[in-house]
């Protein structure tokens, strides 16, 4: 039956469409999800013209916490707080097994305490679906209604683009918290090589300066009485300036490998296999040299990469690997040893990810138990607009 000229109909649409703008608005301004979860769950609940609501997130003990309720004056509710158990033919239950959205058309004869307590509440149909995050399930939306007669046809699949929508919303909340982690780890990363500098200039070149200054003056006060020991009083201040020159070089080849600046990354990367405690096979196959902090980017973790290697992987051999894939570089760092890295738990590729990332790129690191370890970065060599390359 042709339905397109019915005002009923078109109201409906209308009213749906209308809702799903609510919620975008919602989700495109709202900071943290949990704010959400009621607002969403109203809106769907009126929508479909229901009396109950709930939203739920699952957990992987076959549970589910209700993270959203509403339900119209007088009618009783599953209250937001609760835990769940996913052991019957319940609305909860269907989604977290099939992912998809589901119905039931009548609580009567369902088994299970979940539905128990939902027909204790007066609960007789619902419609529902899921809310997926990251790729994985992450919940779902339910409705409910006390009425007789069942919800009609398809009217789970309208539930659908909500949950869509939570879980942009989702994805959203996860994109701030990890910049704002980010952002933390470049303060303290930032605040710990000052501190890390400043013990290196006080405790070695600057101490050589103070004792260079102190030679000086007193060459100066023996350069008419005792010429032969201002002499050698010059010499030795000679040496200490020496030995602060050199010190203040290896300060600043930490920093930023002078190698780097001026003949590139594949000379850069040779001095680092040269001095690994482990055979380290170069593979660079790139044409054009990319911007500075791209080369300064791959330089580092390659260097981090490697000083892993040394330390944790008990591996015999190493190999990196630069090709040039379009606009962008693929950067690995491949091991045969132990395997099994988490450098989630305080590692510098941590620190180095965010550099990674802040220039537009991915840092990803396998690591499976037994196999060796692969570090890979994929980043743009284009220029950054407004530096020089």
């Amino acid at each position: 039956m042709d339905t397109s000229n019915d005002p009923l109909v078109a109201q409906a649409l209308l009213d749906e469409q209308a809702a799903l703008r609510r919620v975008a608005t919602l989700v495109a301004h709202a900071g943290d999800p949990a704010r959400m979860f009621p607002a969403v769950t109203e809106e769907v609940g009126r929508l479909l013209d229901a009396q109950t609501a709930n939203m739920v997130r699952y957990r992987h003990d076959g549970t589910a916490d209700v993270v959203g309720a509403w339900s119209v004056g007088g009618v009783p509710s599953v209250p937001a707080g609760l835990r769940l158990t996913l052991d019957s033919e319940t609305l909860a239950p269907k989604i977290y097994r099939s992912g998809q959205p589901e119905r039931v058309d009548d609580y009567a004869g369902v088994k299970g305490e979940l539905a128990a307590q939902l027909r204790d509440l007066g609960f007789r149909s619902g419609v529902g679906a899921p809310i997926v995050f990251d790729g994985e399930l992450w919940g779902a939306v339910l409705v409910s209604s006390v009425r007789e007669r069942a919800f009609a046809a398809g009217e789970e699949y309208r539930v659908a683009g909500f949950a869509e929508l939570l879980s942009v919303a989702l994805a959203n909340a996860e994109a701030r918290e990890q910049l704002a982690a980010s952002r933390a780890r470049v303060v303290i990363a930032g605040d710990a090589e000052r501190r890390r500098l400043e013990r290196n200039l006080h405790d070695g070149a600057q101490q050589r300066l103070v004792g260079l200054a102190l030679g000086l003056r007193l060459a100066d006060r023996m350069v008419d009485e005792d010429p032969a020991a201002a002499h050698a009083a010059l010499e030795r201040a000679g040496d200490e300036l020496g030995q602060a020159l050199a010190e203040l070089r290896e300060l600043a080849r930490g920093l930023h490998p002078a190698v780097l600046t001026d003949h590139g990354l594949e000379p850069a990367i040779s001095a680092l296999a040269q001095r690994a405690s482990l055979p380290v096979e170069i593979t660079f196959e790139v044409g054009e040299r990319a911007s500075e902090s791209v080369e300064v980017a791959a330089y580092y973790v390659i260097a981090e990469a490697l000083t892993n290697v040394a330390k944790y992987a008990e591996a015999t051999v190493a190999r990196v690997e630069v090709r040039a894939l379009g606009d962008r570089w693929l950067v690995e760092i491949a091991d045969d040893g132990v395997g099994g890295a988490d450098h989630r738990g305080g590692s510098g590729l941590v620190g180095l990810g965010d550099r990674v990332a802040a220039l537009g790129g991915r840092l990803h690191v396998e690591s499976p138990p037994g196999k060796g370890t692969t570090v890979r970065a994929d980043l743009p060599v284009t220029p950054i607009p407004g530096e020089a390359s």
